[in-house]
């Protein structure tokens, strides 16, 4: 097998599909990627047996063939060449990729394309495609309250599923760690009806926030209780989902929230990011203090000082003084896309409610802290 292939596009390919391989790996044949060569096509492919990435690239090529080579080593040299042409080639009695560019040339260990690892694909069972750019919004608005807290694993991805918001069928994603939650849906697409309710992984929603780059383009989903498959005609993505239950979240999502504050979101999140600055690094408490028209933002830290700052609001009820964690509001803050924010409360001790004021599909809610 020989090939020629532009540098940019191999070292774009490369950089997603080794970001799957794991740089500590104790099966080696797991540390490298398969390139498989077409016609006028490279193929990579890369896996952790639990997730698998494939992309194609187009190249000029002489002779099909399959090969594996360590995958992060192969990237880190592509990214270094100049801009160019870069010929691969096999040598099959040294068992080495050998790769020219210029006056550079290097020569790969490589092991058999047999051995490579195949992620075993039944019958998926549903399927249905959506603008890239919705899967995309699914996926931004709800990551970051996904949990890091491997003992609760079924929090550790987003839960995918159908829902049904004032009689309409959606597709609803939603994330939680216990402290926040983010709730995002859209109109159920067509073929998604019936679905089993998934939860991606951590690693695989991360994966896919790097791959959707064509928002205008559309994506294909196939789905079944244990794997998904999401695919755009040049990358396709296979993953393992989380075998577990996700809990009955709309239980701690609030219903009688009836203490309504809207702020200017820009302002507030420039404020609860200067007042921050003095919270202790293991709390990041922020107390809120709501009056008439009026939001005071303060901080009490003895070790290194205090801080307050006010806001002109839209608030008419009793006095509220409650306490949140700064980096959660400064998180849920950056998902709304409207100027203001919205916030529905109803004691110190119980959850609130956050709005996008222009956005009713999309939903926040925050546990409190003592301050």
């Amino acid at each position: 097998m020989r090939l020629t292939i532009d540098k940019p596009g191999l070292a774009k390919a490369l950089a997603h599909v080794a970001s799957v391989v794991e740089r500590r790996n104790t099966i080696p044949i797991l540390s490298n990627v398969l390139l498989t060569v077409g016609s006028n096509t490279l193929k990579l492919t890369a896996t952790d047996l639990d997730m698998e990435l494939v992309e194609t690239v187009g190249c000029t090529s002489k002779g099909d063939g399959a090969v594996t080579v360590p995958a992060h080593m192969f990237y880190d040299i592509v990214r270094k060449l100049p801009d160019g042409e870069i010929e691969l080639s096999r040598d099959a009695e040294q068992e080495r990729l050998v790769m020219t560019s210029g006056p550079a040339q290097f020569s790969l260990q490589t092991l058999p394309a047999d051995d490579f690892p195949e992620l075993s694909i039944e019958d998926l069972g549903y399927a249905f495609t959506l603008p890239a750019a919705d899967l995309k919004r699914l996926i931004e608005k709800t990551r970051f309250a996904i949990s890091t807290e491997e003992t609760r694993y079924y929090l550790n991805g987003i839960y995918l599923h159908q829902a049904e918001t004032d009689g309409k069928e959606t597709l609803r994603a939603v994330a939680t760690d216990g402290h926040r939650l983010a709730q995002v849906e859209l109109p159920l697409p067509s073929g998604a009806k019936g679905m089993p309710g998934v939860i991606v992984p951590r690693k695989t929603v991360t994966e896919l926030s790097k791959l959707v780059e064509n928002e205008d383009g559309e994506v294909r989903v196939e789905l079944s209780p244990s794997k998904i498959k999401i695919s755009d005609g040049r990358v396709v993505l296979t993953s393992k989902l989380i075998d577990g239950t996700f809990p009955d979240y709309e239980r701690v999502i609030p219903q009688g929230n009836d203490k309504r504050l809207e702020v200017d979101n820009a302002s507030f999140a420039q404020a609860v990011d200067r007042v921050s600055t003095l919270s202790s690094d293991k709390g990041r408490a922020v107390k809120l203090a709501l009056s008439d028209g009026k939001l005071t933002l303060s901080v009490n830290n003895p070790e290194s000082g205090s801080a307050t700052e006010e806001l002109s609001v839209e608030y008419g009820f009793d006095p509220l003084e409650i306490g949140f964690n700064a980096r959660y509001l400064l998180d849920i803050s950056q998902q709304l896309e409207s100027e203001a924010a919205e916030f529905l409360l109803a004691d110190p001790g119980s959850p609130t409610m956050v709005r996008d004021v222009k956005d009713p599909s999309a939903l926040y809610v925050l546990m409190p802290m003592r301050v």
